[in-house]
């Protein structure tokens, strides 16, 4: 009985595991900007190429730096077909997209090239915490 009961705790606990990012993930826009991603306004001068700006109600007053994010592509905003690859990429905050943002999450060409076709511009994407 004893081991029964351990057993169903320990799949309850993987299943919350497994399940736990998928409650987290959020929908909304990406667009992307071209290199040189060398100005960053969380790390000045930064190497890196998998990153990303977000909007003001991700930035927080800039508690978002350094924060990862994996993206996936939903479909292209507008009529674009082929828009997604059906990859993900795991992306760091390292940048404010300040207003006018066409995006919530303003990706690298690097980045968005992962899971978009960079003609399709402006895709509606899922972005989970990681």
């Amino acid at each position: 009985m004893i081991k029964m009961i351990v057993k169903t705790f320990v799949m309850v606990i993987v299943f919350a595991q497994i399940l736990a990012p998928i409650a987290e993930a959020a929908q909304g826009r990406a667009v992307y900007y071209d290199p040189p991603y060398t100005r960053s306004a969380c790390y000045g001068r930064q190497y890196e190429t998998m990153v990303v700006g977000v909007r003001t109600n991700l930035w927080q007053g800039s508690r978002a730096c350094g924060r990862r994010y994996r993206v996936r592509c939903l479909g292209a905003t507008y009529n674009y077909p082929g828009a997604c690859t059906g990859r993900t990429v795991v992306v760091k905050v390292v940048d404010f997209c300040r207003e006018p943002c066409n995006g919530d999450l303003n990706l690298s060409r690097d980045a968005f090239r992962v899971i978009a076709n960079t003609d399709a511009g402006n895709i509606r994407v899922e972005y989970t915490p990681m």
